[in-house]
């Protein structure tokens, strides 16, 4: 009897000494998330849908890409800095913004997006095209090109129209590819901790393609958001399992941009 006893212990002891080493490598609590990039100095990530998201970088405000109801913004905190990349109604939206950019916020869009502002918006936006960089509110902001592989003057996105943005703060980049293939210019990219790619054909890439072209440019964290196409939402597990096998220090990380799908 003593022997049975000591090995149900045993296993008792076993078992919950499994649980806590399996729960202590769990991913990190949403709490421990945001101490882990305050102290890396990234911002926190709240996606919206598709492209468009909030990012919040030590108390400065980025809006990308706002489209759709603006009461899906309703208590986030106010945009400090939009930024727009291209015309399509994924990605803007004249009414969206008239509700989100207020008297301090600095709108940053291409030429091809002014051309299309209302009065008083366009008086308020910044244009910024492949090639520039400015300084916003302490954040530096680079616009890169954004474009269909192979280039031709009738694919969705040409080259020049719309721009992809590398943003900096306190040495920290984060990369927002806009609708692009795997171009060169962004698998040029160095020193990237944190990179938006879209995977959904016919309009960006594939998520072999985008894989690809992330193992190239090799950023510390990959996040794949614009994956929503005709057919449904692309495979990120997948492009999760790519990344992963082809470079086990990236960092692929899954949020939810399609909550109401």
């Amino acid at each position: 009897m003593k022997a049975l006893l000591w090995l149900v212990g045993a296993i008792i002891v076993a078992a919950l000494a499994f649980y806590f080493l399996t729960d202590m490598s769990t991913p990190e609590s949403a709490f421990e998330q945001q101490n882990t990039m305050q102290q890396q100095n990234l911002p926190m990530v709240t996606p919206i849908e598709h492209a468009t998201m909030i990012l919040d970088w030590g108390g400065t405000i980025l809006y990308t890409d706002p489209v759709g109801d603006a009461s899906a913004f309703a208590g986030k905190p106010a945009a400090n800095i939009v930024v727009v990349t291209d015309i399509h109604g994924d990605h803007f939206s004249t009414s969206t913004l008239a509700a989100v950019v207020g008297p301090n916020t600095a709108l940053i869009v291409p030429q091809a997006v002014m051309d299309q502002l209302p009065a008083e918006l366009a008086s308020r936006a910044t244009v910024m095209n492949n090639g520039q960089t400015r300084t916003e509110q302490g954040i530096e902001i680079s616009a890169i090109p954004m474009y269909n592989l192979p280039e031709s003057a009738d694919s969705r996105h040409t080259k020049g129209r719309g721009n992809g943005y590398v943003m900096e703060k306190d040495g920290a980049r984060v990369y927002v590819a806009g609708d692009t293939a795997g171009i060169p210019e962004m698998r040029a990219l160095t020193d990237i901790d944190m990179a938006f790619v879209p995977m959904n054909l016919p309009y960006t890439m594939s998520v072999e393609e985008a894989a690809d072209a992330v193992l190239d440019f090799a950023p510390a964290r990959a996040y794949p958001y614009h994956y929503r196409s005709p057919d449904g939402l692309a495979d990120v597990e997948k492009f999760k399992q790519l990344v992963n096998a082809g470079n086990p220090d990236i960092e692929v990380v899954l949020l939810d941009w399609y909550s109401n799908q």
